[in-house]
């Protein structure tokens, strides 16, 4: 289910991350949602939305780092 609107995002995910480290998380899980419909595409047993969360997760870090309980970005 892919996001509309940074208020839709996870509570854990709207709660913890900078506005837009959101917006990334946002796009990415979107895109991830998209690319791994298949799951020819997907490793293991995951889901489609477990691994499009991996991946926003993974967007995230790429830009962003946890110091001390918050995320600041790179």
């Amino acid at each position: 289910m892919p996001y509309d609107t940074l208020d839709a995002l996870p509570d854990s995910v709207k709660a913890t991350l900078p506005k837009h480290a959101q917006e990334i998380y946002k796009e990415a899980f979107n895109s991830a949602w998209d690319e791994y419909a298949s799951l020819q595409k997907r490793h293991g047993d995951a889901s489609r939305e477990e691994t499009a969360h991996k991946i926003a997760w993974a967007a995230v870090k790429h830009s962003y780092e946890k110091r001390e309980g918050e995320w600041i970005r790179k």
